[in-house]
């Protein structure tokens, strides 16, 4: 067995694994570590500390996830310091091979290797993932990201996009308030700006706005508790806001990729997974006027495997460089 270094670098955690690979697939993740960017100088330091948690010499590949565009002579992270030049990488850090991707192109990459047992159905038909179709990808978390599976012949391809940057849709009065009130604060209101963690708190200042009430004042983590443990009634109204449009753009970006099936990802998607079939999100994901009948017939998945941004740097690798 081939065995590789796994590396997904976020904002705030960069996590590490030992990851056995078998024709061409990702088998095991071993010796986990996750650690806090800050309180690393640079990839290379965090890199070293990994390898002297492992006591040993790590491998000399690696597939490497990182939250930011994969685009010119240097990288920089949002919400993260470090600065990445992906022409030293190799030499920084002892490689011979490496992969680069970014962070939501290697959630595509998980998802193609995700068996059944990782993939919790929604809505729509209860079956697996066939050997050709048309997957779109959608994670909340701190922005929308947002990719496309292509599987055809026995061969996949992950298509990163930035469809998280569309523009918002309302699709009814109260909508239409809340882009009215987020339109003073961003001009331009994107999906991103309700569906995504932060985009909870844009809701509820929104509502609390319409209602012409005073709000609690919440960090983005206190206010989700405060909604998913139905604490606090204006920001329940602000999840079931956030759920119906959720399942309204992931409808609309499984119309623009040709999506014959939709997997939810990302941890914001996992904490809410026992929510969102009690809520408005499979009624708006089919609604899609003279497409109502298509969309039904659409199966939706969530993500349920732990770690999959590890998984997928590493089967990225082995897409880039089969043995």
């Amino acid at each position: 067995m081939r065995e590789i270094v796994a590396v997904d670098i976020g904002g705030t955690h960069a996590r590490f694994a030992i990851a056995g690979i078998k024709s061409e697939r990702v088998v095991s993740l071993d010796r986990q570590a996750t650690l806090r960017t800050a309180e690393h100088a640079s990839l290379q330091t965090a890199w070293e500390a990994y390898a002297a948690t492992c006591g040993q010499l790590l491998p000399r590949e690696a597939g490497i996830a990182v939250a930011c565009p994969i685009q010119g002579e240097v990288l920089k992270l949002t919400n993260n310091p470090w600065i990445i030049r992906p022409a030293l990488i190799g030499e920084k850090l002892g490689l011979d091979r490496f992969s680069l991707v970014n962070d939501f192109g290697a959630i595509g990459h998980a998802v193609a290797q995700l068996g059944p047992e990782h993939l919790r159905h929604l809505c729509g038909p209860d079956e697996p993932i066939r050997d050709d179709e048309v997957v779109t990808i959608v994670g909340p978390g701190t922005g929308l990201g947002v990719a496309l599976l292509l599987r055809r012949g026995g061969r996949v391809e992950v298509i990163e996009t930035e469809g998280g940057h569309l523009d918002f849709a309302a699709l009814d009065t109260i909508e239409e308030a809340i882009i009215q009130r987020l339109r003073g604060r961003y001009r331009r209101v994107s999906v991103e700006r309700i569906v995504s963690g932060p985009g909870l708190a844009n809701i509820y200042e929104a509502l609390g706005a319409i209602e012409g009430r005073p709000v609690a004042t919440f960090d983005d983590k206190a206010l989700w508790a405060a909604a998913l443990n139905d604490t606090d009634s204006l920001a329940v109204a602000a999840f079931d806001r956030f759920c119906l449009s959720l399942g309204a753009v992931a409808g609309d970006i499984a119309l623009a990729q040709g999506g014959t099936r939709v997997v939810i990802a990302g941890g914001l998607g996992l904490r809410i997974a026992d929510h969102l079939p009690r809520s408005g999100f499979a009624a708006r994901f089919r609604a899609k006027g003279r497409f109502e009948e298509r969309m039904a017939q659409v199966p939706v998945q969530l993500v349920t495997y732990s770690e999959p941004g590890l998984l997928g740097a590493a089967a990225a690798f082995c897409q880039e460089h089969p043995r």
